[in-house]
């Protein structure tokens, strides 16, 4: 998995490595180093489903149950996204991660000219509910979760999803939804904001206040430090950084007149694996004690529910390489072997050939059957926490935690995330981590097999997912179908009823839904929110 940097004498020995967090590992541990990290077993550790929670928090981890597989798909067409996700749920697959393209993500038609040569391109092209009728059709919703990795518009996406769970028989206190939600982090990690920060904020409290009290079963929001981690951001930053997001967004909903205890439960992570293995069993152990003890400590939760970090830890695509890349076969191997050592409840591997294309239906299922084969032949269900006590491990959660903290605390001096992210601090340390990253591989500091170690010389020719006009031109054609067939005048009463509800700062989640259901489409809805909150601007950070 690489990425530590190793420092070697004249005869190749190690004699030092250092982790991208900072912490330097010894060749050698023993009971003296937990002493010397004043390691305290029920302070530190506890039992597998007890506080801290730091072994995880089912008491028979993956005896009781497996964890949830749920590979990025969505790309083309409603119609082509539809046979994916019935390829993928026909071989094994338990749970959807939705893939939408650019357009939608940022609120657009698939015939407004800011979508032209992006429509479908990475993603499923979504206008209206009849799109998700098409996507989620014959699909169990009661059944199969589904992920909906889109963040300005996460509150449109939602609202959908009710829709057309209901129109296929689903009510929505049945369906597991999961949106990610994540609008500070788009900020830092990704550039897909559409809205200024507070009442972008304000629209991830609409959703996660209209979860608490319509759809039990829903995840309102997914953290997302994944991106963050992409981005260029160290394990330890991608750790701090979403815990203290996540807080954002818990003192919106506390503002509104709710305790903890009535939503954070429903809260999920979506974290990174990509780097050296210990370094990442360790930071997701460190995670888990440090949102316990954040959510009890902080905000006085009791019931053990709002304490669980509970969420995604999937294969980062930034570790894989187009140059060799069936070596992202044996890669991915290990981003699952991390996943299922760290206790992930749902885990989701890039596949070998996503450095340069979407996945093709084989390449997809490569990446299933990796971690069916985790699951099912290597033995990572059959005892919990398996790397608990050991010296190296248990020293290495320690100082992860501390590292963690560490950054925290340089966030609490500014005034918390929001003003660390309006101020552009955040954006700037993650800029300058992914400089000094790309520097490291460039002169070969940090080793990437195939890129900057044991190449091959001229690169081979790769199989590349090819774009469609054909499939644009039929999305944009049934779009103006759609506008042309639906009721217009319940169109215009909805959206109006939608303007005053973001006026007047009520939750927009019930006029969304009605939205969806006359047929609105999603470059109106977003257009409405464009109209009244206007958009972000980008703070300089250089």
């Amino acid at each position: 998995m690489g990425v530590a940097k190793y420092i070697k004498d004249e005869k190749d020995r190690i004699t030092d490595v250092i982790l991208q967090s900072g912490i330097h590992v010894k060749p050698l541990y023993t009971e003296d180093d937990l002493k010397e990290v004043e390691f305290d077993y029920r302070k530190d550790l506890g039992n597998p489903g007890e506080y801290p929670f730091t072994r995880g928090i089912h008491k028979l981890g993956y005896r009781s149950r497996e964890w949830t597989t749920r590979q990025y798909t969505g790309f083309g067409t409603p119609e082509e996204t539809n046979k994916r996700f019935k390829l993928m749920i026909s071989q094994g697959q338990t749970g959807l991660n939705v893939a939408f393209d650019l357009p939608t993500q940022m609120g657009y038609d698939s015939d407004d000219p800011m979508a032209e040569g992006e429509v479908g391109r990475v993603g499923m092209a979504v206008d209206s509910l009849r799109d998700f009728e098409i996507a989620f059709k014959d699909i169990a919703l009661d059944r199969i979760g589904s992920g909906l990795t889109i963040n300005a518009i996460a509150s449109i996406m939602l609202a959908m999803y009710e829709a057309v769970a209901e129109g296929y028989g689903f009510s929505k206190e049945q369906i597991s939804a999961t949106p990610q939600n994540d609008i500070l982090k788009e900020i830092v990690g990704r550039g897909a904001w559409i809205f200024p920060v507070e009442p972008a904020v304000r629209l991830i409290g609409d959703v996660i206040e209209y979860s608490m009290k319509e759809m039990p079963k829903t995840n309102p929001v997914s953290v997302c430090g994944f991106h963050i981690r992409e981005a260029g951001a160290t394990p330890a930053q991608e750790i701090a950084y979403a815990l203290r997001i996540a807080n954002a967004y818990i003192e919106n909903v506390l503002e509104r007149g709710y305790h903890i205890d009535d939503f954070v439960a429903r809260f999920s992570f979506n974290l990174d694996i990509f780097g050296n293995l210990w370094e990442q069993v360790a930071k997701f152990r460190a995670a888990r004690k440090l949102w316990a003890k954040n959510i009890k400590e902080k905000y006085g939760a009791n019931n053990d529910r709002s304490m669980f970090l509970r969420g995604i830890f999937g294969g980062g695509q930034g570790g894989l390489t187009k140059q060799q890349p069936e070596n992202n076969i044996a890669r991915s191997a290990y981003h699952a072997l991390a996943a299922a050592l760290s206790g992930a409840q749902t885990t989701a591997l890039g596949s070998f050939d996503e450095a340069y294309t979407i996945p093709t239906p084989h390449s997809a299922l490569i990446s299933l059957r990796t971690l069916q084969i985790i699951m099912d032949e290597v033995g990572l269900r059959d005892t919990v926490d398996p790397l608990a006590g050991s010296y190296f491990i248990e020293t290495l959660t320690k100082q992860m935690e501390e590292k963690i903290v560490e950054e925290m605390d340089k966030i609490d001096a500014i005034g918390g995330m929001v003003t660390a992210i309006s101020s552009g601090y955040i954006q700037k340390e993650v800029a300058r981590q992914a400089y000094e990253f790309e520097k490291g591989i460039q002169s070969g500091e940090l080793i990437k097999i195939g890129v900057n170690k044991y190449t091959e010389g001229e690169q081979k020719e790769v199989e590349l997912h090819e774009y469609s006009d054909e499939s644009a031109i039929e999305q944009i054609k049934s779009l103006r179908e759609l506008r042309r067939t639906r009721n217009n005048k319940e169109v215009t009463r909805s959206l109006k009823a939608l303007e005053k509800a973001a006026r007047d700062k009520v939750n927009v989640m019930p006029c969304l839904v009605d939205c969806c259901k006359v047929y609105a489409t999603v470059g109106e809805m977003t257009g409405v929110f464009r109209d009244i909150f206007g958009e972000f601007v980008e703070p300089r950070i250089f």
